[in-house]
């Protein structure tokens, strides 16, 4: 075999091995179960937490999702969607701080969800969507472990939660952000209220907080298209490096076989 035919094959192997640890590293960014919306005001009411589960195996179907809901800054009015194929099994937990609201104190919480009987096979992902009646307004993060079982019987655990500063973990924990304003909270406390004055200025309030968490909700959508977009970008850009190793590999080999 030539010199020129030895440097084109190990060229090539090499361009094939880059690309495809990059596509895997891509997939495997996108593969982790996450919540949706990423971000919520502190103390939001009647709103709706999405837990998206993909299918990262080949050979095997998710058969069995648990998500368990922190009781320390608990969630409250917990409700679930119906899913077809998929029944829910909701387990609630006394809560060490009993929680005070206007309907009165709150002493249990919904403390694990978890869904059997469907199947999420390979190349698919499935929602599940959860329904609040108050998020806590005591802190700014939510982290929902999650337990994700195959049909072969293994067990993915997210549950590792992200450290400030460091890189994101193999395993992480769906989590939300809680951000101060209160935009949800504020709507709550709109109903209700006297006739006359107090109903014309109860009015703008109630159209500057619609206003508001539009806004909310469009740059939750902005933020995570912009994410979205980034890592297209960031993987289009490692594909053109190994697509310009592969044209430096052949220049070289003709130039090397151009030599008398």
């Amino acid at each position: 075999m030539s010199p020129t035919s030895t440097t084109l094959r190990r060229t090539g192997t090499l361009a094939a091995l880059t690309l495809a640890g990059v596509l895997a590293a891509a997939g495997a960014a996108s593969a982790h179960v996450t919540v949706h919306p990423e971000s919520y005001a502190k103390g939001a009411t009647d709103g709706v937490l999405s837990f998206r589960v993909p299918n990262e195996e080949d050979t095997a179907s998710t058969t069995k999702v648990q998500v368990f809901l922190p009781t320390d800054h608990p969630v409250l009015g917990v409700l679930v969607t119906p899913q077809a194929g998929w029944t829910a099994k909701v387990t609630t937990s006394k809560l060490k701080k009993p929680v005070k609201t206007d309907d009165g104190t709150i002493t249990d919480a919904v403390s694990e969800i978890t869904w059997i009987g469907g199947r999420i096979r390979h190349g698919e992902f499935q929602d599940f969507d959860v329904a609040f009646g108050q998020l806590p307004d005591d802190t700014g993060r939510l982290s929902f472990k999650t337990l994700q079982t195959y049909s072969d019987g293994s067990v993915v655990r997210w549950i590792e939660e992200a450290k400030k500063g460091a890189d994101e973990p193999e395993n992480p924990a769906p989590a939300l952000t809680l951000t101060a304003g209160g935009a949800g909270a504020e709507a709550s406390n709109g109903s209700g209220g006297a006739a006359g004055s107090d109903a014309d200025s109860a009015a703008p309030s109630s159209a500057s907080s619609s206003a508001s968490s539009k806004d909310t909700k469009e740059s939750t959508a902005s933020d995570a298209a912009d994410d979205s977009t980034a890592r297209s970008l960031g993987t289009a850009g490692l594909v053109v490096g190994v697509l310009g190793l592969i044209a430096a590999g052949f220049a070289l080999a003709r130039g090397r076989n151009a030599r008398p």
